[in-house]
């Protein structure tokens, strides 16, 4: 699985990495976690407000830190359809 947040550094894209690193050790997947800081690749993904959240290449949020809850809820979905 592939994950990767997108932002240019601030405290919200900081907060969402540890966030995204949390869930993927407590749901025990094997994911890539990236952090993704240069302008033109986040703008690839065309999102418009940062931190961002993608994981296998479909942007999941943006501009907001999703409650932990959801986070791990699509972690989850993923890592079942990846089995599946």
């Amino acid at each position: 699985m592939d994950i990767k947040v997108l932002g240019i550094g601030c405290a919200k894209c900081k907060k969402l990495y540890e966030e995204v690193e949390k869930a993927i050790r407590e749901v025990d997947t094997n994911a890539t976690l990236t952090k993704v800081e240069k302008l033109d690749e986040i703008i690839s993904y065309r999102v418009l407000m940062t931190p961002a959240l993608v994981i296998n290449g479909e942007v999941k949020s943006a501009g907001r830190i999703p409650p932990y809850s959801e986070i791990a809820g699509w972690i989850t979905t993923a890592a079942e359809e990846k089995q599946g």
